[in-house]
């Protein structure tokens, strides 16, 4: 039966599967989304206490930073992003990009994005009737394509918030495992501070070395750790309630809140530095959508994470109130003595997991800023064959355990860190809002007056949060702020390095016409086989192959120019992944394949031969069909992605064939036949191995940039045969030097 839309009605049956799949999903997500929010209640009230509140011990001073915890719990991770944000996704994935992938499609204020008609046709958007533009999102949209800057700006600032959740894969370890193990001075009086930080390095070390293994093989215990942990603070929350202050329940009261800044004032505004703490972790239920759904996710925190926190934190707001000088280390004081060894070891598996969800995060945001020329070429390490994105890049696995130990080691206490923490995880927060306000006016196409609201409500709470975390800088707060413009400045030059060799390759690429008239007077010969030239030129002929030509007057009986060219779009279909289109007559045998990845798509590259001739073979056979169609009068098959880009052929103007001496091959059969003789012969690959320096009329700043660092992360990156997994024997690399 269907319905009056023409969409098949649910069935029972299917009623039942989708709610088991969602329950699953939401029961999964606890031990990937949540790790690092629901460990907060070790150090917020640590971190909140310390410094200038010192003094503030009386009972409306604790419920008035209880009642901040759970308005701030209740604004931020439940009304902005389990209501608003977890809508924004971009067809399922979440994260900045993915923001940043919404604004580039649906408008032209990207700078990552091409404009290659190729990808006009790569579209994977639900299908949703068109929404007329508003008069405020025609103005927006046309500033940013007037001025090239404001896309510039935008794409700075896109790159500021994944720098700094990149920061927070340094800090979120080490605050939450050094938090975990200073619960041993509770039962162990006399033990040092140096024995501690030992003993959170100790762990830091096997939780890094532990990550080659990826985090299926131990994903199966990763929910029920964290459930378990949520069990053992509600239920001790509980517990300390009606032990030691029922009160605590009049907190909900933001009257408190104001009781709160009328008595601390000033120290009042420097305390929200460490109450945001708080909401560490709130990012990942976006930033990890694209494993789960909206639901599953919005499930999991409103039916479980959200009320065991909001527990947990007026049960340690209910001892507080009667244990005032324990305010250091009210958390495990607060523990039952009958079950405070089983607590703590929970909480420091908790603490593991935390981790494990932010250092995979990391893991995926660079592989997808390398995927978008963002960041330099790393190696990446499928860990699962079963769950798509799990991923290790060992060069970031240990530069992070490196930058973890030091921070342990130099700070040495939870208080500096969470100064650090806290200014790293309120940026990347306020940078989500900016990019949503453009959602709602350009993509969604809301009233002005919908999207205001939305930045002032969540964007001013944010920037109080942020202008605390500011003033501690001097403390702590310089850490993340260095981390992420050294990261974000790395980002930009390669991406400035990157788009600089692309605009030279571009500018000289070779004509058709040009190229056919260089084989006359060299005498090109062509040799069985089959030569995939790799480059970044969508058109023409590339300036290496040219090169060699001109070098070395022999190519192969079958050409392939192969450009990987990257979309704003997280995965692109398997059915539009490659467009071939023929390059000049048939008796050339040249070809031209895209092979269009999204900026999630995994790069497996091993099988890359075998679809490549496949789907040039393919192509080959609609054409033969066509052929045959219209000999016999009827009309030719359409091929749409396999024939959007027709012939390259420029001579003169018309596209006839051209009978070239030394460029033609004899034809002893069909294509396709003549394609799997020349792939039995052998195929071999051709790159450019570039060397790239600046020209000698720029200025002192591009020269630094480009021949020192550019040059030099160049050198210590992965050489592109490598990232694309080209057999070393098979490879023939032309040297070219590029003047920028």
């Amino acid at each position: 039966m269907e319905s009056e839309t023409g969409s098949p009605t649910p069935t029972p049956v299917s009623r039942l599967k989708l709610c088991r799949t969602t329950l699953c999903l939401a029961y999964q997500s606890f031990g990937v989304v949540y790790g690092d929010l629901c460990t907060s209640p070790i150090y917020v009230y640590k971190s909140t206490f310390s410094g200038s509140l010192r003094p503030y011990r009386e009972d409306h001073e604790i419920f008035g930073v209880l009642s901040l915890i759970l308005w701030t719990l209740t604004i931020i991770p439940l009304l902005k992003y389990a209501v608003f944000v977890l809508t924004a996704d971009d067809n399922g994935e979440g994260g900045t990009f993915a923001l940043y992938s919404l604004l580039c499609r649906h408008s032209k204020m990207g700078l990552l994005n091409t404009t290659n008609v190729a990808d006009e046709h790569v579209s994977i958007d639900k299908a949703e009737g068109p929404v007329a533009d508003t008069q405020t999102s025609l103005i927006i949209k046309q500033f940013f394509e007037k001025y090239h800057s404001s896309r510039v700006v935008l794409l700075l600032v896109v790159l500021l918030g994944t720098s700094m959740v990149i920061g927070d894969g340094i800090l979120c370890p080490t605050m939450s495992v050094l938090s975990a193990v200073s619960g041993l001075h509770i039962k162990v009086k006399d033990l040092h501070q140096n024995h501690t930080v030992f003993f959170a390095c100790m762990i830091l070390v096997g939780l890094f070395a532990l990550q080659h293994y990826g985090t299926h093989n131990v994903g199966f215990l990763f929910a029920p750790i964290l459930i378990g942990w949520l069990i053992c603070i509600s239920g001790v929350g509980l517990y300390n309630i009606f032990r030691w202050n029922p009160h605590v329940l009049c907190a909900v009261s933001p009257y408190y809140i104001y009781d709160f800044f009328k008595k601390a004032g000033k120290d009042g505004w420097s305390s929200l530095g460490g109450i945001v703490l708080c909401i560490t972790g709130a990012e990942a239920m976006f930033a990890d959508l694209g494993h789960f759904s909206q639901l599953s996710v919005r499930i999991g925190f409103t039916a479980v994470v959200y009320p065991c926190l909001i527990l947990a934190y007026m049960g340690e707001a209910a001892y507080l109130s009667k244990h005032r000088m324990n305010l250091q280390s009210s958390f495990y004081k607060a523990i039952p003595e009958a079950v405070f060894w089983p607590v703590f070891i929970i909480a420091t598996l908790a603490t593991v997991v935390g981790s494990q969800a932010i250092i995979s995060a990391t893991f995926s945001i660079i592989s997808q800023c390398r995927a978008l020329s963002c960041f330099p070429r790393v190696k990446i390490i499928h860990t699962s064959k079963q769950v798509h994105g799990q991923i290790y890049i060992p060069e970031i696995n240990w530069m992070l355990m490196l930058l973890c130990l030091a921070v342990v080691i130099g700070f040495r206490d939870t208080d500096t860190i969470g100064n650090a923490y806290g200014l790293a995880v309120i940026t990347v927060m306020f940078v989500t809002t900016c990019l949503m306000f453009l959602i709602i006016i350009t993509v969604w196409n809301r009233n002005v007056f919908v999207a205001s609201s939305f930045l002032l409500t969540f964007g001013s709470l944010e920037l109080l949060y942020f202008s605390a975390c500011l003033a501690k800088v001097h403390k702590g707060g310089w850490f993340p702020l260095v981390v992420s413009a050294v990261i974000l400045s790395l980002m930009s030059i390669w991406h400035y390095g990157t788009s600089k060799k692309q605009s030279f390759e571009l500018q000289n690429k070779v004509s058709f016409d040009n190229f056919i008239a260089l084989g006359p007077g060299l005498g090109i010969k062509r040799i069985p086989g089959i030569g995939v030239i790799y480059s970044n030129v969508a058109s023409g002929i590339p300036p290496m192959f040219a090169h060699f030509v001109a070098s070395f007057p022999a190519f192969h009986q079958i050409l392939i120019f192969v450009t990987l060219h990257s979309v704003m779009i997280p995965k692109v279909p398997a059915d539009k992944r490659f467009l071939v289109s023929r390059v000049g007559p048939p008796e050339f045998c040249f070809y031209r394949c895209i092979v269009r990845f999204g900026y999630k798509d995994v790069g497996d590259s091993y099988d890359f031969e075998t679809q490549l001739i496949e789907k040039v073979s393919e192509f080959l056979k609609h054409q033969e069909i066509s052929e045959e169609l219209v000999a016999i009068g009827q009309s030719p098959i359409h091929v749409l992605e396999t024939n959007t880009m027709g012939y390259e052929i420029t001579a003169g103007g018309t596209g006839r064939r051209r009978n070239a001496v030394g460029w033609t091959i004899s034809r002893s059969g069909t294509e396709v036949q003549e394609l799997m003789e020349a792939k039995e012969s052998g195929v071999t690959y051709m790159m450019a191995n570039t060397h790239i320096i600046a020209n000698d009329a720029s200025c002192f700043v591009k020269k630094l940039v480009i021949d020192m660092i550019y040059g030099f992360l160049r050198r210590n990156s992965r050489r592109p045969a490598v990232a694309f997994g080209i057999p070393h024997t098979s490879l023939v690399e032309i040297g070219m030097l590029y003047h920028v």
